[in-house]
């Protein structure tokens, strides 16, 4: 029902005062934008953008896990630019909004709940519920410190991989994630090659001039991070694509397509050396392995074996290429007189004494970048992991690490499983890249935390449910010929 309008509110008072209005409009935002910063034109710009977005979320929800993707490249160079909000949280924040939309969508094309039953859903259940339970664990960890580090090891995986059966199933689907994943990595690739050519801009110089220079300045030569959090985390990331394009270079596509996946594996490589970040070998050497096995080709596994073989002896016995800086710092991975390794195995012999009497660990948090703001007061807060195993090992206790590397090792099996019997060979070298992918990020967490930073962690848990999907996407094996019909006249006399 409209109601009716004053009579003195005319249509032609109405039209004159829409522009003294609008005045005193603009007039009230610019005083508030005094009083208040700049938060009042956020807001006035961000909430009818928001409300649009939040629209299309809950008609079409599948464009959410698009905009996952993008948000987990981008999130810390957002959160480096614009300062004042914890754009971190952003992450969680869209997960649980898809979560939301998803609850109330009744169409059972678009979202069909049975498909989420399956291994690797309830192995992300299980592992949540267990860091629920590490909330009461004796030696009493910050809950705060729990909640964010929480997040990267077990909040997204339980949130994220479902998303990928019920609304990210299709072909089409796998080739978008693909797409996105290698082009913001291409993307991350140049843009540490400006970095590194023209330097960093004036809000990645003041994140330098505040701390991170301690790390990322080695000798007056900086370690390239591009728009990532880190250079540890760009550099491996950049490995991870590199492995992944790699492996379709060398698949059964159109010969355009195998060039694009060249360039696009040689830029990540590239991005991978000006990272400096040594652990990221580890990432090549292990994924490429893993690819070798899988592309059930042995005269290319002696090949890469020797080649590889080769790049070994040239880093470990021989000083050629010592006058890049990049090259060089690669080289000290292999020296085990080099004086972060031993630090490190000095760290993990008082954590081996400390956690002998505490076989669940010290608790979710406890160690680490979170330990040290939420958890000072704790022993484990002063010690560094420098390892993704090792802060799991910290954290659980042996008991909780083996229960989360026997899952690694369970999805790694079983993905090598579907990729050796996909018949397709299409979709077969696509999950081969992004499992060679997840094992090389596997075996480099062991030197760096990497499974568990993002962009790597939201590749490898959306990677995980498309090679999971692959029996449902593989072709269908072709129907039994039935026997002809026979053409011989019946006898005259019928067995009885």
């Amino acid at each position: 029902m409209q109601l009716p309008l004053p009579q003195w509110l005319t249509p032609a008072l109405t039209r004159q005062l829409q522009l003294p209005g609008a005045v005193l409009l603009a007039a009230g935002a610019g005083w508030l934008t005094v009083r208040l910063g700049l938060l009042v034109p956020g807001l006035l710009i961000g909430l009818p953008i928001g409300a649009f977005c939040l629209a299309v979320l809950f008609q079409v929800p599948r464009v959410g896990v698009v905009a996952f993707i993008v948000y987990c490249f981008l999130v810390m160079t957002i959160n480096r630019h614009l300062k004042g909000a914890p754009f971190g949280l952003g992450m969680d924040g869209l997960l649980v909004l898809l979560w939301v939309a998803l609850a109330f969508h009744r169409n059972p094309r678009v979202v069909h709940w049975p498909r989420i039953d399956n291994d690797l859903c309830w192995l992300g259940l299980i592992w949540f519920i267990i860091n629920i339970l590490e909330i009461g664990n004796p030696a009493g960890a910050s809950l705060a410190g729990w909640y964010y580090e929480m997040r990267g090891t077990t909040f997204y995986w339980a949130l994220s991989v479902p998303l990928v059966f019920m609304l990210f199933y299709r072909p089409r689907d796998l080739n978008l994630f693909l797409g996105l994943v290698i082009f913001f990595s291409v993307a991350g690739a140049y843009y540490g090659i400006k970095q590194k050519v023209i330097g960093p801009d004036a809000a990645e110089q003041l994140w330098l001039d505040t701390g991170a220079a301690k790390t990322h300045v080695l000798f007056g030569v900086l370690r390239v991070f591009s728009f990532y959090s880190e250079a540890a985390q760009f550099g491996a990331s950049q490995a991870h694509i590199a492995v992944v394009c790699l492996a379709l270079a060398t698949g059964p596509f159109r010969w355009w397509k195998r060039l694009l996946f060249g360039f696009a594996s040689a830029s990540t490589l590239y991005g991978m050396l000006i990272s400096g970040t040594r652990g990221a070998m580890f990432v090549l050497v292990a994924g490429i392995f893993m690819h070798l096995v899988l592309s059930k080709q042995l005269k290319v596994l002696v090949l890469g074996g020797l080649l590889a073989g080769a790049a070994f002896g040239i880093l470990k016995y021989t000083t050629i290429g010592n006058n890049n800086p990049s090259v060089a710092r690669m080289r000290t991975s292999l020296d085990p007189n080099d004086a972060s390794l031993l630090v490190r195995l000095r760290n993990q012999a008082k954590l081996r004494e400390y956690l002998a009497s505490r076989p669940l660990g010290g608790g979710v948090g406890v160690i680490g970048m979170w330990g040290e703001k939420y958890n000072a007061d704790k022993y484990l807060s002063t010690i560094a992991p420098d390892s993704y195993f090792v802060k799991i090992w910290a954290e659980y206790g042996i008991v909780g690490f083996l229960i989360w590397f026997g899952m690694m090792l369970y999805i790694l099996g079983k993905s090598c499983g579907i990729v050796w019997r996909t018949r397709n060979p299409l979709l077969r070298q696509k999950l081969l890249a992004l499992t060679a992918g997840y094992c090389g990020i596997l075996m480099a967490s062991y030197g760096n935390e990497v499974i568990n930073q993002m962009p790597s962690a939201m590749i490898i848990y959306l990677g995980w449910g498309f090679v999971f999907l692959g029996p449902t996407l593989d072709t269908p094996l072709p129907a039994p010929a039935l026997p002809l019909p026979s053409t011989r006249r019946p006898s005259a006399i019928q067995p009885a």
